[in-house]
């Protein structure tokens, strides 16, 4: 159990660690879109687009790493009062009924769009854009399939505090 919990984190913080590295990147060709607009009257669409694509990029593969880490919001008026063992019997049933669910329902709903995008291989509309919608629009599945592989690595975690077994610690490689 505690390899595959390791191997689950894992991939995230490999993931998450790459994306960082991306908005270094989305900085540098922000900065570079600007300068050639203002100083040089140079544009090219394809070039912003790419600002995008990595933006969208940096958002939807970043959001299982932030949960990882405990990034995003969360109300904890109440549970950073409970004991070790009663958060995880709330982040048990919080990855249940919500993560889950939520994440089956943006792969199911997007599924179709992302299948109909690979079909055509559809490209920007714009002349001169990035011909790759069709990868971009596939993060709409990439997004819960990450979440989800975080998630079950949330569980096994979960379960073992719930069962006395401490032996996951957290890791904030």
């Amino acid at each position: 159990m505690k390899k595959l919990y390791n191997t689950l984190h894992a991939i995230n913080e490999v993931t998450g660690k790459a994306i960082a590295w991306l908005t270094l990147l989305m900085m540098l060709v922000t900065f570079s879109v600007v300068l050639l607009r203002y100083m040089f009257d140079l544009g090219w669409v394809a070039m912003q687009e790419s600002v995008v694509y990595m933006h969208a990029t940096v958002f939807m593969l970043g959001a299982a790493y932030t949960m990882k880490h405990q990034g995003h919001v969360r109300v904890d008026i109440f549970y950073q009062r409970f004991t070790v063992k009663t958060r995880a019997w709330v982040d048990l049933i919080g990855t249940l009924l919500l993560l889950f669910p939520v994440s089956i329902f943006i792969a199911w709903m997007g599924w179709e769009y992302v299948v109909d995008a690979w079909r055509v291989h559809e490209g920007s509309r714009e002349a001169g854009g990035l011909p790759g919608v069709f990868l971009l629009k596939s993060l709409i599945i990439l997004m819960p399939t990450l979440l989800i592989v975080q998630g079950l690595a949330m569980l096994i975690e979960q379960i073992l505090i719930i069962t006395g077994n401490p032996s996951t610690e957290k890791q904030n490689d």
